[in-house]
């Protein structure tokens, strides 16, 4: 069982000798202070557990010293003792997060009773803290960081340092594949809500029949197929973030029932006539020109200003190609990892190399073009030869097929792999929107969401 190690600050040695052997025989480990920047001295050199501390002392007295503690180390418990006891120095003493105030001399039993409930709690402070720690470590684990040092991508992180921590709606824009997913994500993380959900809606790849049903929820034989109740992103997302993803795509009737439930802060299912409360932050993101949309009649310009309190544009990947070496090494390491390989480096020249394509589909693209490269490419490095060969328009493909067809062993894992490569890529090119990819390459949604579960594909 680890000791406990409480620190005696007074400027009395009778005083400090009496307590010392009072709690050295409750078999605390005690240590001592002879007055206020002594005790500071120690107190950020050593975790003790709970400090008493005398409130009249030379050089800084007691109340200087608390409040030092209460900024720098709210995790540990303070108990003053004064031969001065006074109703408004306790009261001050406990606003600025002592734990109790006793008067000198102090009854030993109330002292000790008084110790014992103080270590309880900051034992249970501190538990709370490495739980809330652990957490925070585990949802960021499985949050990729937004990579790049680009002026762009420094502002972007630093809006959110902003506007994470407030209630401010917040509309992201930017070309498809260019993270604008990542960015909410990174705003729920940093903000008081990150304990809530995150619930993720693509209103473009719901139709448009079925939207509001999705969002708000329906009741049970509300229309055709309705056969239970249904729960909306709404209410799932309710203390938490709704991200509302190509936003500029949602029918302009479900377009005025959001509004509404922006205004109200209450939703209503689908035929139901009940006013449901929730309490959600909604952030939403578009690839296309919401304005523009506006002056065309698609889009609600109030639903724009109520959704664009703060504005964060995410840059296309061709106006900061010096963020590409570290985006694509670090998609390297992932992605090997993922696929169980060693990951290889890529040598200057292939970086150049890749610095200088157009990248249309932004870091989407770049992510698939590195996991190619780090599967057909041979030896321990990537060099300008594979980037040629495997990349850009014009490479030798008779070597490409080549080098891939050698890695598989059967004609069946061969056509596995084509078809997972074929489904990201069409996926890629409609922005993720399941309808139009089923309907482009001719098979029914739920055949391609089976395809993608079979391999794995996921945005």
């Amino acid at each position: 069982m680890a000791e406990t190690t409480i620190l005696v600050v007074d400027d009395e040695d009778s005083i400090r000798r009496t307590l010392r052997e009072i709690l050295e025989y409750e078999e605390y480990v005690v240590e001592e202070a002879v007055d206020g920047v002594d005790a500071l001295d120690k107190l950020r050199a050593f975790a003790y557990d709970l400090v008493l501390l005398d409130v009249k002392m030379p050089k800084k007295d007691g109340m200087e010293v608390l409040q030092t503690i209460s900024q720098e180390m709210p995790e540990i418990p303070v108990v003053m003792i004064s031969g001065h006891g006074a109703i408004e120095t306790a009261v001050e003493a406990t606003k600025l997060g002592a734990y109790d105030f006793v008067e000198k001399p102090p009854e030993l039993n109330r002292l000790l009773v008084t110790l014992r409930n103080a270590l309880d709690r900051g034992h249970l402070v501190t538990e709370n803290k490495r739980m809330r720690q652990t957490i925070v470590e585990h949802r960021e684990g499985d949050l990729n960081p937004i990579l790049g040092n680009s002026p762009a991508i420094s502002r972007i992180k630093d809006t959110i340092e902003r506007v994470a921590p407030t209630e401010a709606r917040v509309l992201i824009t930017g070309e498809p594949g260019t993270g604008k997913e990542l960015v909410a994500k990174w705003v729920h993380h940093q903000s008081p809500r990150n304990e809530g959900p995150i619930v993720e809606v693509n209103c473009a790849a719901i139709p448009s029949e079925l939207i509001e049903s999705e969002l708000f929820g329906h009741e049970k034989g509300s229309f055709t197929g309705a056969t239970k109740q249904r729960i909306g992103k709404f209410e799932q997302a309710n203390g938490g973030t709704l991200f509302l993803d190509e936003i500029g795509d949602m029918s302009l009737s479900a377009q005025a029932k959001v509004l509404r439930a922006l205004q109200e802060n209450k939703i209503t299912r689908v035929g139901g006539d009940k006013s449901i409360p929730v309490d959600v932050r909604v952030v939403a993101a578009t690839n296309k020109n919401l304005l523009k949309q506006i002056e065309e009649n698609e889009f609600r310009e109030d639903l724009y200003h109520r959704l664009s309190v703060i504005l964060i544009h995410v840059p296309p990947l061709r106006e900061r190609r010096d963020d590409i070496p570290e985006i694509a090494q670090t998609f390297m390491v992932r992605l090997s990892q993922r696929n169980g390989m060693e990951p290889k480096m890529f040598d200057d020249d292939a970086l150049d190399q890749l610095k200088q394509l157009n990248w249309r589909g932004n870091v989407r693209e770049l992510n698939n073009v590195v996991e190619r490269l780090s599967i057909l490419s041979e030896g321990q490095s990537v060099g300008a030869d594979d980037v040629t060969r495997y990349v850009q328009p014009g490479g030798n493909r008779g070597s490409a097929v080549g080098g891939m067809i050698s890695r598989f062993d059967s004609f069946s894992d061969f056509r596995d792999e084509a078809e997972r490569v074929f489904l990201q890529h069409k996926l890629d090119q409609y922005d993720w929107n399941i309808s139009k990819t089923a309907e482009a390459i001719g098979i029914q949604r739920s055949h391609l969401y089976n395809k993608m579960n079979k391999y794995g594909i996921e945005r």
